[in-house]
C-alpha cells in the first residue's frame, strides 16, 4: 500500500466500531421477538423492561453468528468468555446497565482485506463482542413530550472494533462496504442500514507524521455509506483547522447532521473506567467447545474472496468483474447460472455489470428483484453468440421482458417482432453486390488502403437488410468481394 496522503501536512487516523444486529428470531437474553416495525413496546417482555425477578438466558444462535464471523476473518474464537455489566444511565436503558463483554470477548483479532483505489488494504480487528441493544427515545411522538420504545431493548448485537489502521474517508467507506458485504454474505445479519441493523461509529483523529496518535472524536451512528464519507471529511477538516488555529482537540462524542453536512459535539467522550464494568453475576461464562466451532466451520458458505478467485480461475474473468459479481451471494448465483447456461461467462458479466446494474440502480432494487431472469439472459447471449440476434435487437428483447416484469419467452419475442438476424448467404450476397455497385467512391477508397471506407459499406448493407444481416458476415463478404 502506498504512503497515506497528507492533508495540510496532517495524517488522518481512523478506527471503526460497528454494531451489527444479528439475524435471530428472538433477543439475546429473552424470548421476545426482534421483528422490525412493530408498534412501540409490543416486543418487550418483562426481562427487557428490567422487571424485578427476571434473569437473562443466552441465545445460542447469537453465539453461533459470532463464531461464524470470527471464522470468516481468521480470528481466535475464545473457548471461554464472560459477560459484564456496562453501567450508564439513560432513559432507554431500563436496567441502568447494558450487558456486554469487556475483558474477554468471544472473537479476538482477525483482519479484513479490501480494494481501495486499485490497491489492497488490510485492517486489523481488535475484537468482536456480543451485547444487547438499548431501547429508543422517541421525541415529539406526542407533541411536546418524549417517549421510550423498548422494542429494540435486548436485540442481539455484535460490536466489531478495529485497530486505528484506516487513513482516509475513502478507506473507511471501502472497509464499511466490505464488512457489510461479509456479514450479509455469511447470513448473520440482514445489514439493513435504514432499520439500524448495521451502524458504524468512526473514531477520527489527526496528527503530524511520526507523532503519537492525536485525540479522537467519535462520530456516532453513521447509518448510510453516503453520510459516512461526508461526516469523516468534515470532521477531519474541522480538527485540522482547530489545531492550526492553536486549539487543542477535546475527546468527545459527536453526531453528523446530514442537512448541514457538519458534525456537532453531543457529549464528552467516556473512557472504559467511566462505565464501571464488572462481571454480570446472572450469567455464567460462555463456553464454546472445539466441536461447536468445527460444526460452524463445516457449515460456512464459500466466502466472497474465495468466490472472486474462483470466478477468475474458472471463468477467466478480470479481477474487477469478479469483485463486482461477488457483492452478494444472490449476485454471484445469478452470474453463475447465466454463465453456465450461455457458456459465455464474459458476456454474462458484461450484461450484468452494464444493462442489468443500470436497471437495478435506477429502480433501487437488488438482483433478487431483477425482471430478467438468469435463464432469460443466458438465452439472449446464446442467440447473439450464434449470430441469430444483433446486440441492438437483444437490447430490445431485454427491454420487452423487463417492462413486462419478467414475463415473455426470448425466442417468442424475437419471432413476434421480426428481430432474428438473417444468415441467408444468397440473399446477403445479393445485397452486398448491390451496395458495392452503388457506392463506387467508397469502394475506390477502400482499395486505396482506407479501411474506414469499409465501415460505410457495412452500414449501407445493414440499412438495406433492415438491420437483420450479421455484421461479421457482412464484413467478411465485403472483404472477399473487394479482394
Amino acid at each position: 500500500m502506498s504512503a497515506p496522503k497528507l492533508i495540510n501536512g496532517f495524517e488522518v487516523v481512523i478506527g471503526f466500531e460497528t454494531h451489527v444486529q444479528l439475524r435471530t428470531q428472538s433477543k439475546i437474553f429473552s424470548r421476545a421477538p426482534t421483528a422490525f416495525g412493530a408498534e412501540p413496546n409490543t416486543q418487550a417482555c418483562a426481562l427487557d423492561m428490567a422487571l424485578p425477578g427476571t434473569l437473562p438466558v443466552m441465545n445460542r444462535e447469537a453465539v453461533a453468528c459470532a463464531i461464524r464471523f470470527g471464522l470468516a476473518l481468521g480470528s481466535k474464537i475464545a473457548p471461554r468468555s464472560i459477560f459484564a455489566r456496562k453501567n450508564y444511565f439513560y432513559p432507554d436503558l431500563p436496567k441502568g446497565y447494558q450487558i456486554s463483554q469487556f475483558e474477554i470477548p468471544v472473537v479476538q483479532g482477525g483482519q479484513l482485506s479490501f480494494m481501495v483505489g486499485g490497491e489492497k488494504k488490510t485492517v486489523r480487528l481488535v475484537r468482536a463482542h456480543l451485547e444487547e441493544d438499548a431501547g429508543k427515545s422517541l421525541h415529539d411522538a406526542v407533541p411536546g413530550a418524549s417517549g421510550i420504545d423498548l422494542n429494540r431493548a435486548g436485540t442481539p448485537l455484535l460490536e466489531i472494533v478495529t485497530e486505528p489502521d484506516i487513513r482516509s474517508s475513502a478507506e473507511a467507506l471501502a472497509y464499511a462496504r466490505e464488512l457489510h458485504k461479509l456479514v450479509t454474505w455469511i447470513g448473520i445479519s440482514d445489514g439493513n442500514m435504514q432499520e439500524g441493523s448495521f451502524r458504524c461509529d468512526a473514531n477520527v483523529s489527526v496528527r503530524r507524521p511520526g507523532e503519537p496518535l492525536g485525540t479522537r472524536r467519535e462520530i456516532k451512528n453513521l447509518n448510510s455509506f453516503r453520510s459516512m464519507q461526508q461526516a469523516i471529511d468534515f470532521e477531519v477538516r474541522w480538527q485540522i483547522e482547530r489545531i492550526e488555529d492553536g486549539h487543542a482537540i477535546e475527546q468527545a462524542t459527536v453526531l453528523f447532521d446530514a442537512d448541514t453536512g457538519e458534525t456537532r459535539a453531543m457529549r464528552s467522550k467516556e473512557d472504559s473506567a467511566d462505565y464501571r464494568y464488572f462481571p454480570d453475576p446472572d450469567l455464567p461464562p460462555l463456553v464454546i467447545s472445539a466441536e461447536w466451532v468445527q460444526r460452524e466451520r463445516d457449515a460456512m458458505p464459500e466466502l466472497p474472496h474465495a468466490a472472486q478467485e474462483r470466478f477468475m480461475a474458472d471463468y477467466g474473468l478480470p479481477e474487477y468483474d469478479a469483485v463486482q459479481l461477488t457483492q452478494s451471494p444472490e449476485m454471484a448465483a445469478y452470474f453463475e447460472e447465466a454463465a453456465r447456461e450461455s457458456k459465455q461467462p464474459k458476456q454474462a458479466s458484461n450484461w450484468m455489470l452494464g444493462e442489468i446494474s443500470k436497471r437495478l440502480n435506477a429502480e433501487e432494487i437488488d438482483i433478487t428483484a431483477a425482471k430478467v431472469s438468469a435463464a432469460q439472459l443466458a438465452c439472449l447471449i446464446r442467440r447473439i453468440s450464434k449470430g441469430q440476434l444483433s446486440h441492438n435487437a437483444a437490447r430490445q428483447v431485454f427491454d420487452a421482458i423487463w417492462q413486462a416484469g419478467g414475463a415473455g419467452d426470448v425466442d417468442a419475442i424475437i419471432a413476434e417482432r421480426g428481430l432474428a438476424q438473417s444468415t441467408d448467404s444468397a440473399t446477403l450476397e445479393k445485397i452486398v453486390d448491390e451496395v458495392i455497385a452503388a457506392n463506387a467512391a467508397n469502394v475506390a477508397q477502400f482499395k486505396a488502403g482506407k479501411d474506414k471506407a469499409l465501415n460505410a459499406l457495412v452500414g449501407q448493407v445493414m440499412k438495406a437488410s433492415k438491420g437483420k444481416a450479421n455484421p461479421q458476415q457482412v464484413n467478411e463478404l465485403l472483404r472477399k468481394r473487394l479482394g
